[in-house]
Order: structure tokens, then C-alpha cells, then sequence
């Protein structure tokens, strides 16, 4: 059952900037294979029904964007799926919504009648935002479960500081830490006993630790990062294998071709109960996210307009 959710992290725009260049990118995925996969999930028949993950952490995600005292014309939500965090926007807070994703299938999968304010799609790689909109353009920057994919994740903060107007907001989530470590351990024991090694299934993941640092690098200030933990709870390994497909979230790493054999897979199924069953017959899943949101940056000292005295 789903018990808590995700995380996030508070930055500002207005900071030195960084040059992009400086940080070379470091292929760890296959973008066009993650491409198909969401594609090949929006167009099944039922794929709203495995949503479920995507809309807690996009209420989790709202609740503290309702927290910004602010209100926005425009905002961009990048790698936007078919809009979970869109959705939720009422015209009070923000008057448009810019949904940019690297899947057309998800982009597309839902209509403009379940959308409060105006919408308009990019079907564009959120890796290469700087060259589909303009640096110091962007009121708003959100995204909801996306950020985890990408390849170049230093480079991509960057050019999302970049594209963000001075006093410009960013808040996103991204899974990380422990992210389906039960599912990562039951495979690498039944893949060690029956195959005499390992190789990787799951995606790593960024760690806490290392999300405020990479902010900081980016240009970031102001940062606040916040840790959630969901645990949902499956009939079996295999429930929630067919579940991480249907949402697009199936392995992706760059040059992975060894599927599992068939006995390993039994193996890992059996393992997985045994070592993190929760005694009633399912299997439990922690999704760890990690959320980043963005405050204004504070004036400079000395520009205050109004006495502290007055105030106090």
C-alpha cells in the first residue's frame, strides 16, 4: 500500500552561471529505448490504471508548489508523461502549462478537457532543453518523475538554471537511493546461484547525499531537499515486474542485452518473499524519491524598501 511519497528540492535561479560545456555527459541509458518503451506503455489499453505512482508523487509535488506564494503565467513541466503534475494546476496559480516529453504516446494519451488551464506539447528530449526554449525565458520549471533517466544529470540542472528567468521557480522529484532494492537484491542473489554472476537489470540510482552537491554545481541557491519513501505492496515479484512495464519503467541501461533466464527468474521470485515478504503472502516495493523545488533568491543587501522597525 502506498504509505508516503516522494522528495524534493528547493533552488533559485539567480545565481553565477555555469557553463554546461564544463561537464562532459556520461551515457548510462539508451534515451531512444526508454522512448519506445513509454510509447509502447501510453498506447496499452489500461495504462491509466498504473498511474497511480506517478499522480501520488504529482499531489506530493502540488502541495508544495501551492506553498509558493506566487503566481505564474506560464510554467513548463518537463518530461511531463501525459501531465499527472498539469493536471492539478487550477488557472489561481499558474494561467499555462508547457508539457515537454520525449514520448509523443504519453504526451498525447490524454485530452485537453482534463486540463484546467491551457495546455500546449513539445515532443522534444528533456537532455536538450536549452535548444527548444531560449535561456532566462522560463517563469516556472516542474518535473515529476523524469529526471531519474537522464543521462546528463548535472548538465541537465544546468540548463534548467539557465532557462529559468531570474526569482525563477524549479521544483521537481526524481527516484533515487533505495529505489526497489528488494527487487535489485532478489535478482542479483538468484542470478549469482544460477548463472555464476551479475550484471545490471535495475538503473542506479543518485543518492541523497549526492543531489544537494549536484545543485550546487549547477548553480543553484536556496536548496532544499526533502526525502520520501513509497511502499507499495504487490501479490508477487512478477505483479510488480509487469507493473514497472506498463508504466515505461523497464530497464533502459545502454548496451544491456542478457535477458534473465527463465529458472533465475523463478529463483528470484522465491527470494523475494523470503528475505523481504511482509508475512501476509505479498512483497513490498520502496519507491525512494528525492523532490527539488526552487525559492526566489533574496535581494541583495541594502535594497530593502521598508524599515526592519516598522516591521517588528
Amino acid at each position: 500500500m502506498l504509505r508516503s511519497l516522494v522528495r524534493r528540492a528547493s533552488i533559485s535561479s539567480a545565481s553565477p552561471s555555469a557553463n554546461p560545456h564544463t561537464l562532459g555527459p556520461f551515457q548510462v541509458f539508451d534515451r531512444n529505448a526508454k522512448r519506445i518503451q513509454k510509447d509502447r506503455a501510453a498506447l496499452k489499453e489500461g495504462s491509466r490504471t498504473v498511474d497511480y505512482v506517478r499522480e501520488e508523487v504529482a499531489d506530493r509535488l502540488m502541495e508544495r508548489f501551492l506553498d509558493i506564494k506566487r503566481t505564474f503565467g506560464t510554467i513548463l513541466d518537463l518530461g511531463s508523461g501525459s501531465g499527472h503534475f498539469t493536471k492539478l494546476l487550477e488557472p489561481e496559480k499558474a494561467q499555462k502549462s508547457v508539457m515537454m516529453d520525449s514520448s509523443e504516446m504519453a504526451l498525447r494519451r490524454d485530452p485537453d478537457s482534463e486540463f484546467e488551464v491551457q495546455v500546449e506539447r513539445i515532443h522534444a528530449d528533456e537532455e536538450n532543453l536549452l535548444q527548444i526554449v531560449e535561456p532566462n525565458s522560463q517563469e516556472a520549471i516542474v518535473s515529476c518523475l523524469s529526471l531519474h533517466w537522464v543521462n546528463d544529470l548535472p548538465g541537465t540542472l544546468i540548463q534548467i538554471r539557465e532557462a529559468l528567468q531570474p526569482d525563477g521557480l524549479f521544483l521537481g522529484a526524481m527516484f533515487g537511493g533505495d529505489t526497489l532494492f528488494e527487487l535489485r537484491t532478489a535478482l542479483q542473489l538468484a542470478e549469482v546461484e544460477r548463472e555464476g554472476g551479475l550484471s545490471p537489470h535495475i538503473s542506479p540510482m543518485t543518492q541523497t547525499s549526492d543531489i544537494s552537491n549536484l545543485m550546487g554545481r549547477a548553480g543553484f541557491s536556496l536548496l532544499t531537499v526533502d526525502v520520501d519513501e513509497v511502499k507499495v505492496a504487490y501479490p508477487d515479484m512478477w505483479a510488480l515486474m509487469d507493473d514497472l512495464r506498463a508504466m515505461g519503467e523497464g530497464n533502459a541501461l545502454l548496451g544491456h542485452r542478457r535477458a534473465l533466464r527463465r529458472d533465475t527468474l523463478a529463483a528470484a521470485s522465491a527470494i523475494y518473499p523470503a528475505l523481504h515478504g511482509n508475512g501476509d503472502g505479498s512483497v513490498p516495493a520502496t519507491l525512494d524519491g528525492k523532490p527539488a523545488p526552487s525559492q526566489p533568491q533574496p535581494l541583495e543587501r541594502g535594497t530593502g524598501k521598508v524599515p526592519l522597525g516598522e516591521v517588528l
